[in-house]
């Protein structure tokens, strides 16, 4: 990564707003998305004039609604498994380390 030897000083200082903000578009892109279905739906059934078009819309704007969650839980589970390969590689060291071993053998007193 490139950001890892960065100071505080040089982190972005908007990145946690970007970040917040992409968190909060996903409930926004399921409701456009839908939206977006029921006008594509509306806009079949005006042209075929048969009724039940609209609901090729609605199916549309849901398949729409589910990838974007779906891509949104992909994203996290991969930031996820990058954050915890991190946090285990910095305690290897921790866990590698002889001096604290006791000897729980035999003791001769």
């Amino acid at each position: 990564m490139a950001n890892e030897n960065k100071t505080p000083e040089e982190e972005p200082r908007f990145k946690p707003l970007i970040e917040a903000a992409d968190h909060l578009s996903l409930g926004i892109s399921i409701v456009v998305a839908v939206l977006m279905g029921v006008g594509i739906g509306w806009l079949i059934q005006r042209w075929t004039g048969v009724a039940w078009t609209m609901f090729i819309g609605v199916f549309i704007g849901i398949a729409a609604a589910i990838l974007n969650v779906y891509k949104a839980y992909s994203k996290q589970y991969k930031e996820y498994e990058e954050l915890a390969k991190e946090r285990s590689e910095r305690m290897k060291p921790h866990f590698d380390k002889d001096e604290d071993d006791e000897d729980y053998g035999e003791k001769n007193y």
